[in-house]
């Protein structure tokens, strides 16, 4: 049997499609509870990549173990947090130091969305696009 979609993978296939509205996805992002697997050294598992950190987060256990099987841990299950979308992006993201968002789903093929660091996903502290005064420096 085929397990349904979580609200936020029907969002991402919307905008994948090119239909929906990017607020709604942003807003299903920030109310669903997303499974973060754990980096093994008491982390979240985040890669880097355009000079990003992204923070890799899944729908569901379905997506997670689908990660799992293509970094190459077969059927191990993977430890996770459950966390809220709107604590990644508001709380973990700016915690960083760095430019950094939320890659969900990676390892769904044609059903991944990436959430970079810019003003209405992170707070404008954390947002690569907004120029913060800092001791007399830009971002």
């Amino acid at each position: 049997m085929e397990q349904a979609r979580t609200a936020l993978a029907e969002r991402i296939a919307e905008r994948r499609a090119g239909v929906g509205d990017p607020r709604a996805l942003v807003g299903e992002m920030r109310r669903s509870v997303l499974l973060v697997p754990s980096d093994g050294g008491g982390g979240l598992w985040s890669a880097h990549s355009g000079g990003v950190r992204w923070i890799c987060a899944f729908t569901d256990e379905e997506a997670l173990a689908r990660f799992g099987r293509e970094r190459g841990l077969g059927e191990r299950p993977l430890e996770y947090a459950a966390l809220l979308g709107a604590r990644i992006v508001d709380e973990i993201v700016p915690s960083l130091g760095e430019p950094a968002g939320l890659a969900v789903d990676i390892a769904t093929e044609d059903g991944s969305m990436f959430f970079p660091p810019v003003t209405g996903i992170v707070p404008d502290a954390a947002a690569v696009d907004v120029e913060v005064e800092e001791a007399g420096r830009g971002r």
